[in-house]
């Protein structure tokens, strides 16, 4: 039998229990994570959205960033919004530390303040048709790596992205009906779970 797949989401700010509830529509359990501890029993890891800084000042407490940064290294993990520039290498507008993973260049708050929020639904390399993307002070990725395959784009720069184990979204897929970049996340949890079974 399949063992039983749980995806932690990071709940020290931001939309995560939206992002539980669309892990939970999708038959997973899903667990929010507020102590290094806690990353432990975990098979993957969402990183909502929020304000970045602020995140950085969590995770400053009680080893979590150390923590966090060994987890990212090895395990599937989904940044959304802040969480796409805490994964990203290098940051800009203004320049901040990250966990720096992902091969990516993230400008913070490109497109705007809050009131540049828009929704748009535009076609993506995910099967299904376009997609739905709600975009809130989005960050905009402006360089990314040969490595990192581009799955979605807006006026030509991307807005989802996978490397590897990790992806990354500049928009919040949890603010969606439509759960299927949630899915994609989850395809990639259980191709490292199944990878680790056949490894070990």
């Amino acid at each position: 039998m399949p063992k039983a797949i749980i995806i932690g989401v990071l709940a020290l700010q931001g939309a995560f229990e939206a992002h539980a509830r669309a892990l939970e529509s999708l038959g997973v359990t899903a667990k929010l994570i507020r102590n290094p501890s806690e990353l432990k029993e975990l098979d993957g890891l969402i990183i909502p959205g929020g304000e970045s800084t602020t995140f950085l000042k969590f995770l400053e407490r009680d080893g979590f960033l150390v923590a966090l940064q060994s987890f990212v290294e090895t395990t599937p993990t989904f940044g959304t919004c802040a969480g796409a520039i805490l994964l990203a290498k290098r940051v800009e507008n203004p320049s901040q530390k990250s966990l720096a993973v992902l091969d990516i260049t993230v400008e913070r708050n490109a497109y705007g303040r809050q009131i540049d929020s828009t929704i748009l639904t535009a076609p993506t390399k995910l099967e299904g048709g376009p997609l739905e993307m709600v975009f809130i002070r989005a960050p905009r990725i402006t360089r990314a790596e040969p490595t990192v395959e581009i799955l979605a784009e807006r006026d030509g720069f991307p807005v989802l992205v996978r490397q590897g184990h990790l992806l990354a979204a500049t928009f919040h897929p949890e603010l969606s009906a439509d759960t299927r970049v949630h899915q994609l996340f989850l395809s990639l949890v259980r191709e490292h779970v199944s990878a680790e079974v056949r490894h070990s």
